[in-house]
């Protein structure tokens, strides 16, 4: 027990040194006007260089990540179903899928689906 825990505690404090060195070599010392402006061939912008970002589309792109990894998270019910009770596997199922499904109309309710408006 000794030897696992010396071992963690030598991993943390070296993870810690990385992390700081990469921490303090990664720092711009001199910020320059002229560097972070925009270049166009020696002329100023027609334009603005930055794209506006949508963001209805991260938030759809974000409840679909949530909502992927909570199916993903529904697939090993099949495999448990022959290790369990019928019981119990079919109400931790129904318990799960129900907050999915609470999730699901309380996000469609807020008007976070309607991808038009």
């Amino acid at each position: 027990m000794l030897l696992i825990l010396s071992m963690g505690l030598i991993l943390i404090t070296i993870a810690s040194i990385v992390m700081m060195l990469a921490s303090l070599l990664s720092k711009k010392s001199i910020i320059d006007r002229e560097k972070s402006s925009p270049f166009e061939c020696g002329f100023d912008p027609k334009s603005s260089s930055r794209l506006p970002f949508s963001l209805r589309f991260f938030l759809i792109a974000v409840i679909f990540l949530i909502f992927d990894v909570e199916i993903a998270l529904l697939l090993p019910l099949i495999i448990l179903l022959p290790l369990t009770a019928p019981n119990t596997w079919f109400l931790v199922g129904l318990f799960f899928l129900l907050i999915l499904v609470i999730g699901l109309y309380h996000e469609w309710n807020q008007g976070a689906l309607d991808w038009a408006s």
